[in-house]
């Protein structure tokens, strides 16, 4: 295992704290190389925003966007299920 193809992280800031979610942010984009492929399930928009190329966003088991993140935050159902809706403040 010291050389893995993929790794595979399951809600890996769950319970952190901002700083400790920095500092697994920082831990993270050292592992990533050309030839590795990194799959994050997660929660925290921030860090994945921050942190992927790539995303795809599942709603109740179906994928409703895939795209960069910059892509994902102009999509219409992500903002009103996962970022909020400016309207419902």
């Amino acid at each position: 295992m010291s050389e893995p193809n993929a790794i595979l992280l399951d809600e890996p800031a769950a319970g952190l704290n901002a700083v400790e979610t920095q500092d697994l942010m920082c831990a993270l984009q050292r592992l990533m190389r050309p030839d590795l492929v990194l799959l994050i399930v997660e929660h925290d928009m921030d860090l994945i925003m921050q942190l992927c190329q790539h995303i795809y966003v599942l709603n109740f088991g179906k994928m409703i966007a895939s795209g960069t993140p910059d892509e994902i935050r102009a999509h219409p159902d992500v903002i009103s299920i996962y970022l909020g809706d400016d309207a419902d403040d």
